[in-house]
């Protein structure tokens, strides 16, 4: 078993941070600017809140790193894990222009991770794990692509090649 952290590039890092600082701000002037008493607090109190769920809710689909076991490609999340069979891995590349040109179809596209549905014309639909652009992995399965970023791609590449 080998483990393989996911660092965070500086698109991810600035947009994270951005839009961390956008839900912040647009909360606390929505908090300050309400009109007490006006018989649409509950609305305002909803408004205010809604940025900062969007965040937490964003916390939980972070991609912490990515494991490689003799049967399993795990991609390891807050709560959750992602598993991928090894036996249905038909090959992985390292591409740092796997994420360009892409269209997010579902899914997050930079706050704390890129990791959803996407559609590019060079992959057609694939799932990205991604928390650095400039390090991504493409894998391609029998039934399916997948996109990763491990820290050391290289390494992460040649665990998965089988040995002759």
């Amino acid at each position: 078993m080998k483990n393989y952290p996911a660092p965070w590039g500086k698109l991810l890092v600035g947009t994270s941070l951005f839009s961390t600082l956008v839900c912040v701000g647009v909360s606390v002037a929505i908090a300050l600017n309400s009109e007490r008493g006006s018989g649409v607090e509950g609305i305002m109190i909803a408004a205010a809140a809604l940025p900062i769920v969007i965040l937490v809710v964003a916390v939980f689909f972070i991609v912490r790193g990515y494991v490689v076991t003799p049967d399993e490609i795990v991609v390891q999340r807050l709560l959750w894990s992602n598993r991928f069979e090894r036996s249905r891995l038909q090959s992985a590349s390292i591409d740092p222009d796997a994420l360009r040109g892409s269209i997010r179809l579902i899914g997050n596209g930079g706050l704390f991770s890129f990791t959803g549905l996407f559609r590019s014309s060079k992959l057609g639909r694939y799932r990205a794990y991604v928390t650095d652009p400039s390090r991504t992995v493409i894998l391609r399965f029998t039934d399916r692509v997948v996109v990763l970023s491990p820290h050391d791609p290289a390494a992460f590449v040649r665990d998965l090649t089988p040995r002759r």
